[in-house]
């Protein structure tokens, strides 16, 4: 190959390397889940949660335009934001509110802590939130109205917010009796599990939550053929849970790859996720990634 060709040739390569980066980085996809159960009350056809998490202060447009868009064409009847809101490194409120702000406007939100919220400047955060009419669920448990009954939303805080561990077992199962301590823990009732940290699925599994929302492992950062994701906070290399839908005895729990970046800045074949989980009197369960 001549020179000038060389020199016409590397500029477009560098400008494609460039868009595909940004591409992966920033184009939301949509995952859909099906889920049923006996215990869900009659009188519904469909309820749609959509799942948001670790959006670690970063903006999708002009006012947070494109996730609002996504969002709103799903007809959320509940969003959940399963923590890392804003980002410790590079906080910024004003980002990560504007986004609440304007879910609040499409669905009831319901919101738990991640391990970037805690320190000084949260308290503002939940005071921000709470005044937006986002439910920010610390260790507290509520009753969410379904068809001709209720199903059972409990909120845990992230077990590391003393930043001496990671994947805390006995701070997490302390958490959930905290949550459950004054709950109505009816066996009939379809109860759903916030909580920012999948590598815990066992306790999850253990305290008999029918649907866990998660979030944290950022989908593994770098997705590879036939492995999954290369690393996640809390679980290493090659992690177990890294995204997607995982099923112990009666219990589910889906793993949102989440939204934003915190110390790696860039995904690969691994874009931004908000996730749909339909729940449905049809049997069965499906996934599909747009």
């Amino acid at each position: 190959m001549t020179k000038k060709r060389w020199l016409i040739l590397i500029p477009v390569i560098i400008l494609a390397v460039i868009a595909f980066l940004y591409y992966e980085n920033n184009a939301i996809g949509i995952t859909r889940y099906q889920l049923s159960s006996d215990k869900l009350p009659d009188g519904f056809d469909t309820y749609r949660i959509v799942q948001l998490t670790d959006l670690h202060s970063k903006s999708f447009g002009k006012e947070q335009s494109v996730i609002t868009r996504k969002v709103k064409k799903l007809k959320p009847d509940l969003i959940v934001m399963t923590g890392d809101l804003v980002d410790s490194r590079r906080y910024n409120a004003e980002i990560s509110l504007t986004l609440m702000r304007k879910m609040t406007e499409l669905a009831p939100v319901y919101y738990v802590t991640g391990n970037h919220e805690w320190g000084s400047r949260f308290p503002a955060l939940a005071k921000g939130l709470k005044e937006l009419g986002v439910h920010v669920m610390r260790n507290t448990s509520e009753l969410v109205k379904l068809g001709d009954g209720e199903i059972r939303i409990t909120g845990v805080d992230d077990p590391t917010f003393n930043h001496e561990a990671d994947g805390d077992v006995e701070r997490i199962n302390e958490h959930i009796g905290a949550a459950l301590e004054e709950a109505d823990l009816s066996k009939e009732r379809y109860s759903i599990l916030l909580s920012h940290r999948p590598e815990l699925f066992s306790e999850y599994v253990r305290n008999q939550f029918d649907l866990t929302f998660s979030g944290h492992a950022h989908g593994g950062q770098v997705r590879l053929p036939f492995l999954g994701g290369l690393v996640a906070p809390g679980q290493g290399f090659l992690p177990r849970y890294d995204g997607g839908k995982y099923t112990e005895g009666e219990t589910t729990m889906i793993v949102s790859r989440g939204l934003g970046n915190s110390i790696i800045p860039q995904r690969l074949f691994n874009r931004p996720e908000v996730v749909l989980v339909e729940l449905t009197a049809a049997r069965g369960a499906a996934s599909i990634t747009q």
